[in-house]
């Protein structure tokens, strides 16, 4: 009950009018903090979403692949500049961001890790760091500004930080493939 809690206080401190702008005031912050903030309450509140709805879960995402596959879907939409744009002029496209992540990002990922073979689990973590390569270069090699809410300089700033990450989980990736994992279980 603790961390559903938790999730919801952190989900409601999001979603003030003040921290939701300044959290959205800056285009890496509001991508590679606000919205991945957002997926974490979604996990913190999955067991005891998994604990009222036992049945639901085990039909719907019995191997985990189901609600990998929504996470991944959901978050290559947000990737797409013009939807970060409607999120800071569209009401109803705000909402959406703040129900997708929580409930179609992190309670989807939190009950399906688990689940997951580990060829799923790298099919998952290969899927984000090539979406984050892509999307590392549109927005640095891109002419023009993508989003209309943001300057060409947050645009680079995002780039760059996509190309980071995407390297980091690659790097994870390949020190993966020089250790057994049995062991620290």
């Amino acid at each position: 009950m603790k961390p559903f809690i938790y999730g919801i206080i952190i989900f409601t401190f999001l979603a003030l009018p003040p921290v939701a702008e300044l959290t959205e005031s800056i285009m890496a912050i509001h991508m590679h903090v606000q919205m991945p903030f957002l997926a974490v309450t979604g996990m913190l509140m999955t067991p005891l979403l998994q604990k009222k709805f036992p049945k639901f879960f085990a039909k719907w995402n019995k191997d985990g692949i189901p609600g990998i596959l929504l996470a991944l879907l959901v978050i290559s939409y947000w990737l797409i500049p013009r939807a970060m744009d409607d999120a800071l002029m569209s009401m109803p496209v705000e909402i959406f961001k703040f129900i997708s992540w929580p409930f179609f990002v992190g309670v989807p990922i939190w009950d399906s890790w688990k689940k997951l073979s580990t060829f799923w689990k790298n099919f998952f973590l290969v899927g984000i760091a090539i979406l984050y390569v892509i999307m590392a270069f549109v927005y640095l090699f891109a002419p023009d500004q993508l989003c209309n809410n943001y300057l060409i300089v947050e645009q680079r700033t995002l780039g760059w930080s996509f190309l980071i990450i995407a390297i980091c989980i690659v790097i994870y990736q390949v020190q993966a493939l020089f250790y057994d994992d049995s062991v620290y279980e």
